[in-house]
């Protein structure tokens, strides 16, 4: 799936014939709890739907994507597996730009408490979080605010958020039921969503995240700045609001 062309205003160029189905325009934004450029999108996408003023307008739907799934629960090194990964110097590389671009976008990277784990029951977390509310007003509520505190655990704190008790709390701590989120964990509810998930990204050119995605098409790739996010967003807005019947 190749993404939707961008001019050089950094506008998405949509070439088919939209119809409007919904009462908000719902954009999926395929991510993972331990990829920091996805913290740094979160942050990006939220703020510019707020600064264009539409978040009455557009909820984020979170899909899963799996960067290394055959890590476990059991912490690893991380500095390791990313220059095993893509080279040595990588992970310096890397974490001296994301401590840059988090200052100014709020967010404390912690590179050297962040450790290698699977994020298979984190994004299980995320789904059942997101079904509990999948009908109510506020889509965009617990999940979003689950997938924050994610981040902030993994990020900032260095919580193994492979592990379920410290799961369970993360979801207690943005006002979900952590009973009901143990109970959860405790079986293999969601697996089956997450490997799907996984599965209909690759299958659709997605290789890396973030992605936003707007009915099967990347929409924006990557941590786009802002503006760059704001731009595309109020264009297709204005292209799927004029479409309507």
């Amino acid at each position: 799936m190749k993404p939707l062309a961008l001019d050089a205003a950094g506008t998405c160029a949509l070439r088919t014939v939209l119809t409007w189905e919904m009462e908000q325009l719902v954009l999926d934004i395929w991510s993972d709890a331990i990829c920091p450029w996805c913290y740094l999108g979160h942050v990006r996408v939220e703020e510019a739907i707020e600064i264009t003023g539409l978040g009455d307008e557009v909820s984020l739907r979170h899909r899963a994507f799996q960067l290394d799934p055959r890590a476990t629960s059991t912490p690893g090194d991380l500095r390791q597996a990313i220059e095993h990964k893509y080279g040595p110097g990588s992970f310096d590389a890397m974490s001296t730009r994301l401590d840059e671009l988090g200052n100014r976008a709020g967010i404390d990277y912690r590179f050297d408490l962040a450790q290698r784990v699977g994020t298979m029951d984190a994004h299980r977390l995320i789904q059942w979080a997101q079904n509990l509310i999948q009908g109510e007003e506020n889509e965009s509520g617990p999940p979003d605010a689950l997938v924050e505190r994610l981040y902030r655990a993994y990020f900032t704190e260095g919580v193994n958020i492979a592990d379920r008790q410290n799961l369970a709390d993360l979801a207690s701590d943005v006002e979900l039921d952590r009973a009901g989120a143990a109970a959860m964990l405790a079986g293999e509810e969601y697996r089956e969503v997450v490997l799907n998930d996984h599965q209909e990204a690759i299958e659709n050119g997605i290789t890396g995240v973030p992605a936003v995605t707007f009915r099967g098409a990347v929409i924006i790739p990557g941590a786009q700045e802002v503006d760059t996010m704001a731009r595309v967003l109020t264009r297709l807005h204005a292209k799927v609001t004029a479409a309507a019947p």
